[in-house]
């Protein structure tokens, strides 16, 4: 059975016993996002959190160096690249692995620690490719909820955790939530847990959540533990998202434990030279920073005009309550040629928004505005 992303948004208005079908490897990962293709005439996309102004202009300009060299095996640009990322995060190349995006970092860190006899701790709602890949792999998962304040809810994880735990998943700021869990919170819970648990900490949105004072990424301030591996991705705040980059920082000694799973020849020459140009380029990074915060405040100013409940954000998108289920909320921004994102587990009466550019937004906001007029029919 072929199951694209498209034809899973499809069956959501078909409920849940439509999708509860057996799917297998890129089949179940096919399920964590939906479509993120934009057509002529197309959706608005605010579905799959990306970057909506694309890639900065000089990652732009060195993706065209590297279509040029695409007749070339990519060797020495690939060391560059892992040496280039172990510079800028300050580590030794020793502690760097890139991937196909983040997650296959997320599936190296499951593979190389978790089987049938050790589990994976994971919250939920989060990012599922580590579930997902788990499952696959006949490791046992136990998903916890979070917290009333929508942060992992690392004491109940605590009392899961066991000598079987293999692997524990963080994704901080938390995907669907855009929620954080705080730095102090995460140390004390890695001093906790069994020596022969690792922990994954998914950075994807790091970049978004800086201006917290409970946010610290775990490779800006590394911890003296060889069980922590950090996954950072070029997806997000690069605009990288179609071109596929992604790297984790570990100890040496943790690194090897990971690179068996790597897969070989996992970066083309055409994101290569991107990430170079994109890692020189902090100018407009810091912009795009600054661009989201805007895009990010202007979101809450409409949602609070029309008193909405949203989650605190600290990523480029936000979770909003409904009031209604979301799957008649996704349908009714369908008809509107909208796309959002998918229902979450346990918050069914949640909505999750990525931003874009003003007039997509401004769509968006007109469209949510006819949603009282659809609840009197």
């Amino acid at each position: 059975m072929s199951l694209s992303r498209r034809t899973f948004l499809g069956s959501l208005g078909l409920g849940a016993t439509a999708t509860a079908v057996a799917f297998t490897g890129l089949e179940r990962i096919a399920l964590a996002e939906p479509s993120r293709a934009a057509t002529a005439g197309g959706p608005i996309l605010l579905n799959a959190n990306e970057n909506a102004y694309g890639m900065f202009p000089s990652v732009e300009k060195a993706t065209l160096e590297g279509l040029r060299l695409a007749n070339r095996y990519p060797f020495k640009i690939y060391r560059d690249v892992e040496e280039r990322v172990a510079a800028y995060n300050k580590v030794s190349a020793k502690q760097v692995l890139l991937g196909n995006g983040s997650t296959e970092v997320l599936a190296m860190a499951v593979r190389a620690f978790t089987d049938p006899s050790r589990k994976l701790l994971t919250a939920v709602p989060t990012f599922e490719s580590a579930l997902l890949y788990a499952r696959d792999r006949g490791a046992r998962v136990v998903e916890v909820p979070l917290t009333a304040s929508y942060a992992l809810d690392l004491d109940a994880m605590l009392t899961q955790a066991g000598n079987d735990t293999g692997l524990v998943y963080i994704c901080n700021p938390n995907n669907p939530t855009a929620s954080l869990t705080a730095r102090r919170d995460i140390e004390t819970f890695l001093r906790k847990l069994p020596t022969s648990t690792y922990v994954l900490i998914d950075e994807a949105y790091h970049h978004f959540a800086t201006d917290s004072p409970d946010y610290q990424s775990f490779i800006d301030k590394p911890v003296d533990d060889p069980r922590v591996i950090v996954a950072r991705t070029f997806s997000k705040i690069y605009g990288m998202a179609g071109l596929r980059l992604g790297y984790s920082v570990a100890t040496p000694e943790t690194t090897k434990l990971l690179q068996p799973w790597q897969l070989e020849d996992n970066g083309n020459m055409i994101v290569l030279h991107a990430a170079l140009a994109a890692l020189a380029d902090d100018d407009a990074m810091r912009a795009a920073v600054a661009r989201n915060a805007a895009d990010r405040k202007e979101f809450l100013r409409q949602a609070a005009v029309r008193k909405l409940h949203v989650i605190p954000s600290y990523a480029n998108f936000a979770m909003v309550e409904t009031g209604r289920p979301v799957r008649q909320v996704i349908q009714h921004f369908r008809g509107d040629n909208i796309a959002v994102g998918r229902p979450f587990p346990r918050m069914e009466n949640f909505l999750r928004v990525s931003f874009s550019k003003p007039d997509d937004m401004a769509s968006f906001w007109q469209s949510w505005d006819k949603l009282p007029e659809m609840a009197k029919q």
